[in-house]
């Protein structure tokens, strides 16, 4: 089918706005794509490699219909907010980046929302998670490092609007524990807690406002990639470097070294994990390395109730990112944007890119 212009790796993919899917790449680019494979906007967010996104609804970001706040994670230590305008209205400017996040010092992995829209979870390879409000700050909370006299001077003579500056965002609180990368922070439904997962091979569980471990599942030497909060609510899914996806009751008393309630074996290292936004509470999706898309049965660990293999007539790539959400499936990865029509077990190809 018709190629789409990906420069570099897709490392994360979203299907949450209906009729739409947007994609973040290696290129710092974000795009937005309707379901006829048109390409509606090019943004670019970031000067690194964009790593992670998380869609705030216009209802939930009170903004106008047609206009969303995009939260975006970067390799360049930075996280950003960004107006984006899918109006076709000409007066509208498409996108503006509204605020920059400052804490990190090395590469973000992973940035995600509560359910209200009004919260934001980042977490990093310098084993911190970071918690932000969505609000835009009328001036900066972190200063900026200004550099020697020239280069200062330079860009005072280019007559840089004060106003139109992203405005220098400092954390609400800093989440600390993790003793290794943190490759996923997100929230519980209710808001006032959270969970995390990281290199250390451990999953934390976050007392968001004091920010506080409540408690800790040590795994035996299991790094782990992704994180995800099964349908129910009672356990998360997290997938490791050693070819497993591993369920843990999150309601367990803590202990030293926790057993999975459920083991999901896969052929090549899983790297991501997605649950349906709605529908059935037993299921949900990885992708992996090998270039594989799986869908599996929690009750059931004998093996995925289907597989495919994307990006077969470019030779295959591995799976980066995946979203799960209004009928549809977005893969990402090494070999671009696969969509799958993901409803009632239906599959096939809407666009392949």
């Amino acid at each position: 089918m018709s190629s789409l212009p990906h420069e570099d790796w897709v490392s994360s993919v979203s299907s949450r706005l209906s009729s739409h899917f947007l994609t973040a790449s290696y290129d710092g680019q974000l795009r937005v794509f309707d379901y006829s494979q048109k390409l509606l906007r090019t943004v670019p967010l970031h000067d690194a490699p964009t790593t992670s996104l998380a869609i705030i609804p216009s209802d939930l970001a009170g903004f106008a219909e047609n206009t969303h706040l995009i939260a975006s994670a970067s390799h360049d230590l930075t996280a950003h907010l960004t107006k984006l305008s899918l109006s076709d209205s000409s007066d509208l400017p498409s996108h503006q980046i509204l605020a920059s996040l400052h804490l990190h010092t090395a590469p973000l992995s992973s940035i995600s929302a509560n359910t209200s829209g009004k919260h934001l979870l980042t977490a990093s390879w310098d084993g911190l998670i970071g918690l932000w409000d969505t609000l835009v700050p009328s001036s900066d909370e972190v200063p900026l490092e200004e550099p020697q006299g020239g280069e200062r001077k330079k860009r005072r003579k280019l007559g840089d609007s004060e106003n139109s500056k992203p405005k220098r965002k400092a954390p609400l609180n800093v989440l600390k524990s993790h003793t290794a990368r943190v490759s996923r922070a997100l929230f519980a439904p209710s808001g006032n807690q959270a969970y995390s997962t990281g290199f250390d091979s451990t999953i934390r569980t976050w007392d968001v406002e004091n920010g506080v471990c409540l408690s800790t599942i040590t795994a035996s030497a299991k790094p782990f990639l992704d994180l995800a909060l099964t349908p129910s609510g009672t356990s998360v899914l997290a997938a490791s470097t050693d070819r497993t996806v591993s369920q843990y009751d999150i309601r367990a008393p803590e202990s030293a070294a926790t057993p999975s309630s459920a083991t999901f074996m896969h052929s090549g290292t899983p790297s991501c994990i997605a649950v349906p936004a709605s529908g059935s509470e037993h299921q949900f999706m990885t992708g992996a390395y090998d270039g594989v898309v799986r869908l599996w049965d929690l009750r059931s660990t004998k093996g995925a109730v289907t597989s495919f293999k994307v990006w077969e007539a470019k030779g295959g790539g591995k799976v980066l990112s995946l979203d799960w959400g209004n009928g549809v499936a977005v893969i990402g990865g090494e070999g671009g944007v696969e969509v799958w029509k993901a409803n009632q077990g239906d599959r096939s190809v809407v666009s392949s890119n």
